[in-house]
């Protein structure tokens, strides 16, 4: 029977549930003209989650339901961040949505409701507490990419995300599977220590290499990609920007927690699949990136070299290792939501402004948009002194650290090569003359346009002053004191 205790360890998380059912309450008995103030609502609820999570925090760890939630510093972060991220996410969906009769309900209490599967994920401290917070997110996932049920192009996505989405969960499902086979617990914990001595190795590997399958599929890595094109090109810009950020601080978690908490007695094992699956993700993204010329798909490619970098922080194995890597995802989060922001504050009804030519000419037009995409794309290319090149920096030292000096020059060198696809969106703003018949024209929304440009500006103050948030990610890991 749960107590007290357990419920005040899961307060942020009972009170986005209660919360997203009240909101889908109010929804129904809304008028249209009235879905603003469901707008605002969602955010605040949101802010005050945040402010749950950060001021309920205990000094240690603490667990509930018999350790099958743990909440520590690690999953305080990885909240804050995704709930940060998904506000943003509102405040840039608003114009986009309502221009296009998409701006219901519906938007708001899905991503609510996987924001609660991305908070289960990142404190799960069982295999199926695991699942349950990773079912919740992408079932979530699925029906947001369909939400324009008029476009084609959003339900053919939506099908392949849900197609390969399941296959990658059976996958997931079968490898734990195999490990409580193997030991006889679900518990991250206990399983930590009965892995190096389970009467059934090979069952054990065999289990770690589908939960691998399961982890890659979450992160977009190659050769488990697949989806992420399509998906990001299906489906509305809105729901492109959430699935490109705060699931990012997700899938980190989760391999956070299986492979460190329940499996890092067998990291010698998974250390290597990791690095090939990196240099994979480094080589497909940043080479099919470069032939691409829809913005979005770009995007795309690009997502998948992240999480190849990502890859590299999580291949040390170690305490700096995972807090570089930490580190890689949240600056991957804000650097995408900015990247895409741009994106939403520039289309309007009837024009999408996905493609790369649709951004020519852009500096002329709006000046202070075009700084804030070269801000975004500076940043993704890892250009010194945005926040994109001391992450990079800190993965890179990661792998070296973790012995693999070849690793880290593989993504040294495709950090180079990537570099040309993100000058090219900025020489096509800067140095390209508008296209005929093309009118950009920025979106009034005043909170779209100081939240995008603090968003962006962020990217270059935490490039300067990176030095209290890589604490923070220290300190979560034991490195130095809270």
């Amino acid at each position: 029977m749960p107590n007290f205790n357990d419920i005040l360890v899961l307060l942020p998380e009972f009170y986005l549930v209660a919360a997203a059912c009240l909101l889908l309450l109010l929804d129904a008995f809304m008028k249209p003209e009235q879905r603003g103030l469901l707008h605002w609502l969602s955010i605040a609820v949101l802010l005050v989650a945040v402010y749950l999570v950060v001021a309920g925090q205990p000094d240690g760890t603490a667990t509930a339901f018999n350790g099958m939630f743990v909440r520590d510093r690690v999953a305080e972060i990885l909240k804050v961040f995704a709930l940060l991220c998904t506000v943003l996410v509102f405040v840039y969906a608003r114009p986009y949505l309502a221009d296009r009769k998409l701006f219901v309900g519906e938007f708001y209490t899905l991503a609510i409701f996987a924001v609660i599967g991305i908070m289960l994920l990142v404190s799960a401290g069982n295999l199926v507490t695991v699942y349950l917070g990773l079912e919740l997110l992408t079932l979530s996932s699925y029906a947001l990419v369909a939400l324009n049920r008029d476009s084609p192009l959003s339900s053919e996505a939506a099908i392949k995300y849900f197609v390969l989405g399941a296959l990658a969960s059976g996958m997931l499902l079968y490898g734990m599977s195999m490990v409580y086979g193997a030991t006889g617990t679900l518990s991250l914990a206990q399983l930590h220590g009965a892995a190096a001595h389970s009467a059934m190795p090979n069952l054990l590997l065999f289990g770690l290499i589908f939960m691998i399958i399961g982890i890659g599929f979450k992160l977009g890595v190659a050769p488990f990609h697949m989806w992420i094109p399509d998906v990001y090109q299906g489906a509305p810009t809105a729901v492109t920007v959430f699935i490109g950020s705060a699931p990012k601080l997700a899938a980190f978690g989760m391999a956070y927690r299986l492979l460190e908490s329940g499996l890092g007695d067998l990291a010698q094992h998974w250390q290597l699949m990791l690095a090939v699956l990196a240099v994979l993700s480094l080589a497909i993204g940043n080479l099919v990136a470069i032939v691409q010329s829809n913005l979005k798909r770009l995007l795309a490619y690009s997502t998948i070299s992240h999480m190849g970098y990502l890859l590299l922080g999580l291949v040390n194995a170690g305490p700096e290792g995972y807090a570089a890597a930490m580190f890689y995802a949240i600056s991957y989060a804000l650097m995408s939501t900015a990247a895409f922001g741009v994106i939403l504050a520039l289309a309007r009804a009837g024009f999408e402004c996905e493609e790369i030519d649709d951004f020519k000419g852009l500096n002329q037009r709006s000046p202070w948009m075009a700084f804030l995409m070269l801000l975004a794309m500076f940043s993704l290319a890892g250009v010194p002194p945005l926040f994109g090149f001391f992450a990079k920096l800190l993965v890179l030292q990661a792998a070296i650290d973790a012995n693999m000096l070849w690793l880290a020059i593989v993504g040294a060198v495709f950090a180079i090569i990537g570099l040309y696809y993100y000058l090219r969106v900025v020489k096509v703003m800067y140095f390209d003359k508008p296209q005929d018949g093309v009118r950009l024209e920025v979106q009034q929304d005043v909170s779209l346009r100081w939240m995008l440009s603090l968003n962006a500006l962020l990217l270059l103050v935490l490039g300067l002053c990176w030095g209290p948030l890589l604490g923070w990610c220290r300190a979560a890991f034991g490195l130095v004191s809270a």
